[in-house]
């Protein structure tokens, strides 16, 4: 198994595991390893030492743990904490889709009973729901959350 991390064309840093390199080139021409932030299947390997378990003592282990949590990995962890808020955000709201407008209007006046909701609509009708007095959170959701994962 081979792991390998990896970077799209945005700069989102993640990993990927493969079968082999032949593995990952083969999916990439497939457009098959798509960056799980935004999902831009321009992907490239990062240059990074290979890893090794060579020992399964526990000192080695405590010694890893140690270099690990002291080299943290800011893209990588912001990256972690995006897809996390993603994920509860997808988990406690309803998608309307493009009736996104519509349905926060009829909550706004009462006509249904008021939920979460997540969807889509244009830049002028989201300034038109704020101009209404519509409280909405314009959020650009991570591409890997919004199809399964395979």
């Amino acid at each position: 198994m081979k792991v390998l991390d990896l970077q799209c064309t945005q700069g989102h840093a993640f990993e990927g595991w493969f079968a082999s390199e032949e593995d990952f080139v083969s999916q990439c021409a497939r457009a098959l390893v798509q960056c799980p932030l935004c999902g831009d299947p321009e992907v490239h390997k990062k240059l990074s030492a290979p890893r090794l378990n060579l020992s399964t003592g526990r000192h080695d282990e405590q010694s890893h743990a140690v270099a690990a949590s002291t080299t943290p990995n800011a893209n990588a962890a912001l990256g972690s904490a995006w897809l996390e808020m993603g994920r509860r955000v997808i988990a406690s709201t309803e998608d309307v889709g493009e009736d996104f407008a519509e349905e926060a209007r009829k909550m706004h006046y009462g006509e249904t009973e008021e939920r979460g909701i997540r969807g889509k609509t244009s830049l002028d009708e989201a300034r038109a729901l704020l101009d209404e007095g519509i409280d909405i959170l314009p959020l650009l959701l991570p591409q890997a959350l919004k199809k399964p994962l395979q």
